[in-house]
């Protein structure tokens, strides 16, 4: 994980250069970018099934996403202000420092297994370790199964369609929401920022409830695989019905509402399928994650690019948010179906 972030924020302090260099140094600087960022989200399921009991991983899992949230916040408030105070490499320059200096916090503070840390106490490794022995069968560790043993079963399916879905969904609102309301409603772009920037703090907020109630609703004796059905029905429901809603929004304050619903609702994910990798998978719940994040990149740059092209053709951007609302709600029909809370694998 640190050098991924070592790599990835190299690479954005290179992009300025970049740009300025050609479009094929672009292109490979981003894509660089893109390979390097692609460890993080394996890396946080591995090590969060590592160091957390089974009935405090979804806690967990709201805490450490609600700093992914919030940086959003900040980059969408404070990427317009740069932009016209320091030009264009002054994001660019801050937000690599700020990796680099994580980087060199996380290098001497953390291990990969708890057992190795020097900062742990004995009951509370004993807490991490009984949590694990409650609920899985045997400690002896297994070889990661084959890539195809993986895709055989439906519940690893249901978490590839869910990431897929998620990942569409996510980055249509992350790329598009500024231009949506420039578009539709013709505020400027530090305006629109303003009204971006409000969904995903409230998103990182219901994302740690969402994490507490799960592990409250497993503690309190409901099975692991009612709780991830319940918690990723929401979190796919919940913005499917809000983006339907946001077709009739008749002013800028109305959709940052119905915006700001669907994507405090999607943190409910989090919970489900984002921690459902750890249920059937522990072993291997990074190498499951990195399979589904494959499908879910290869989504989220459909749903960018296809956004533009449905807005070009058709001219607004009711029928693409149609279209996302109706694949949340399939999705949701199929991981009600197939997705489990026991381990597969």
């Amino acid at each position: 994980l640190a050098w991924g972030v070592a790599l990835w924020s190299l690479a954005t302090l290179l992009t300025p250069w970049a740009a300025a260099h050609s479009t094929l140094a672009l292109l490979c600087v981003r894509a660089f970018f893109g390979l390097a960022e692609g460890v993080a989200m394996p890396s946080m399921t591995t090590l969060l099934s590592r160091w957390f009991p089974r009935d405090e991983r979804a806690s967990a899992v709201g805490i450490s996403m609600a700093g992914f949230h919030m940086g959003n916040v900040v980059g969408l408030l404070l990427t317009p202000i740069m932009l016209s105070c320091i030009g264009i490499s002054g994001p660019f320059i801050l937000f690599a420092s700020l990796g680099l200096l994580w980087v060199s916090t996380w290098s001497s503070g953390v291990t990969n297994n708890p057992q190795d840390s020097p900062f742990i106490t004995r009951s509370e490794l004993r807490l991490i370790q009984a949590g694990k022995q409650v609920h899985t069968p045997t400690n002896r560790a297994k070889p990661n199964p084959y890539l195809l043993l993986l895709l055989s079963k439906l519940p690893t399916w249901a978490i590839i369609f869910a990431n897929m879905t998620n990942n569409w969904g996510y980055f249509v609102l992350l790329s598009w929401m500024p231009v949506y309301f420039q578009t539709v409603f013709n505020v400027n772009l530090k305006q629109a920022a303003w009204f971006s920037a409000l969904p995903w703090a409230t998103m990182a907020i219901s994302g740690y409830y969402a994490g507490a109630a799960s592990d409250f609703l497993i503690r309190t004796g409901h099975s692991v695989t009612s709780v991830r059905k319940i918690m990723q029905s929401i979190g796919f429901m919940g913005p499917g019905l809000s983006l339907l809603c946001l077709n009739y929004a008749k002013s800028p304050s109305c959709a940052a509402v119905f915006m700001t619903v669907a994507l405090s609702l999607s943190s409910f994910s989090q919970a489900g399928f984002l921690l459902n990798m750890q249920d059937i998978a522990p072993e291997c719940a990074g190498f499951l994650h990195g399979i589904s994040n494959c499908a879910g990149t290869l989504a989220a740059i459909v749903s960018t690019i296809g956004t533009g092209y449905f807005v070009q053709w058709l001219g607004s951007f009711q029928a693409f948010l149609t279209v996302t609302a109706f694949l949340y709600f399939a999705t949701t029909v199929f991981w009600i179906l197939f997705a489990t809370g026991e381990r597969v694998f």
